[in-house]
């Protein structure tokens, strides 16, 4: 296993961005050049003011892990090799300790509390900011939700909300695509949460029912579980934004209940659950700057950071395939052909821990194509190779809902071509897309 790196990042506003590494000169030039994430994107010019060296990049991760919980008066503590007072900074400060936080492998201790707002929350003035990453599930899909153990990463793309506070008795929104245009737009009376007015995209797939109901389905639930949140005589301005198309599936919704949940107090996982549904998976992603393991054991989501940084990434691709599926529907399928079936859920485990530890694409290829016959069994799809790519020389596996959004391909510089030829535009390098 390689040697691993963590540092720190000083930002244009004075903010800290924690990461680890395995090679800290490119990663640094990634974060300077725009590249890297897009926390540090979008505070360029980004200054390194701590670096730390491990002989594994295991031990890497899980000492990020641990900055990234910590309060800014800590880091900058650790930042000045001021050692001695970092004990007494280790009582975690902040009121809105996650319950989710307890279920982590990796929280060992009040130091670790709420480490995906500390990271993601930045007051300016009287404004807040959260940012919460996309995902893709690379493995488990569909018998994530029975225990199976999954695969998933975070992606480079995600979604920002700023609030800001207004004199008015309103709650206004307004949420922007990545092109910096306005797709929904609503106006909530503050005290009941009473839609008084909404806008939409007429050609967008949810105009087909209200954006602004389904906002304010969310907003209520959070307030039922932090009677607090929003109780305010004046109001609140809040805007979102895409970093990525609102027609990838990369987590429009996931990202939004998880930024949601930060801003409310609340635990995000319990949010979905009782407004969405789902495995969480999506949550887990939108918390963690690396790969990751996840689990639901005794009805609670496991997180575990993983290395998966594959010596063939070069050779693995993302196509998206600009059919949208409902992932509800494809959990009722699913759940309705799994009756009376043997579920492999050792198979599926042992294949998305096998994924991480490949050393050749040959070996890779095998297992996402057993992952793909494993699943086709039980909800009775044919892979989507089969169906649209048989000629393709490489492998193919669906991500989440089957046949739609995107999938992850093997191949070499001749992929692109060959996607592009077949009509489909969006082909992403593995290293453009994981975080």
């Amino acid at each position: 296993m390689p040697k691993g790196f963590v540092y720190i990042l000083e930002c244009s506003d004075g903010t800290f961005y924690s990461g680890s590494t395995i090679d800290i000169k490119v990663r640094i030039k990634q974060h300077q050049d725009g590249s890297g994430a897009n926390y540090t994107k979008k505070r360029l010019p980004v200054i390194l003011v701590f670096l730390e060296e491990f002989q594994r990049i295991d031990d890497a991760f899980y000492r990020e892990k641990q900055i990234q919980g910590w309060s800014r008066e800590k880091k900058e503590a650790l930042i000045e090799k001021e050692y001695d007072t970092l004990p007494k900074l280790s009582e975690c400060r902040n009121d809105s300790h996650f319950k989710n936080v307890a279920l982590t492998p990796l929280s060992h201790g009040k130091e670790n509390c709420n480490s995906a707002v500390e990271r993601s929350r930045n007051y300016k003035g009287n404004e807040m900011r959260f940012y919460s990453n996309g995902k893709l599930l690379l493995s488990g899909e569909y018998l994530v939700l029975d225990g199976a153990k999954a695969l998933a990463i975070p992606t480079k793309y995600g979604q920002d909300l700023i609030v800001s506070a207004i004199q008015e008795p309103s709650l206004v929104w307004e949420s922007l695509d990545v092109d910096n245009n306005y797709w929904f737009q609503a106006e909530f009376r503050m005290s009941d949460l009473r839609i008084i007015d909404e806008t939409f995209d007429a050609e967008s797939e949810d105009s087909k029912e209200s954006i602004a109901t389904t906002l304010q389905t969310i907003l209520h639930t959070a307030q039922n579980m932090n009677p607090k949140f929003l109780v305010s005589e004046t109001g609140f301005h809040v805007k979102t934004q895409l970093t990525f198309p609102r027609k990838w599936g990369l987590g429009t919704s996931s990202t939004l209940i998880n930024n949601i949940a930060q801003w409310a107090k609340v635990d995000a996982f319990e949010l979905l659950h009782k407004s969405f549904g789902g495995s969480g998976y999506d949550i887990a992603c939108a918390q963690n700057n690396t790969p990751i393991y996840y689990q639901i054991v005794d009805n609670n989501p496991m997180v575990k950071p993983v290395y998966f940084q594959p010596s063939f990434a070069e050779q693995l691709y993302f196509v998206y395939l600009n059919i949208k599926q409902d992932s509800k529907k494809g959990i009722q399928r699913y759940q309705e052909n799994k009756k009376g079936r043997q579920l492999n859920f050792e198979a599926i485990s042992f294949i998305s821990e096998q994924m991480t530890k490949c050393e050749s694409i040959q070996e890779f290829e095998k297992l996402i194509e057993t992952h793909e016959q494993e699943v086709s069994k039980i909800i009775k799809n044919k892979p989507i190779k089969t169906i649209l790519f048989n000629d393709y020389f490489g492998a193919v596996k669906s991500l989440g809902a089957w046949g739609g959004d995107f999938v992850l391909v093997t191949g070499n510089e001749n992929t692109p071509v060959y996607f592009k030829e077949k009509g489909f535009e969006a082909v992403i390098p593995f290293k453009d897309m994981i975080l």
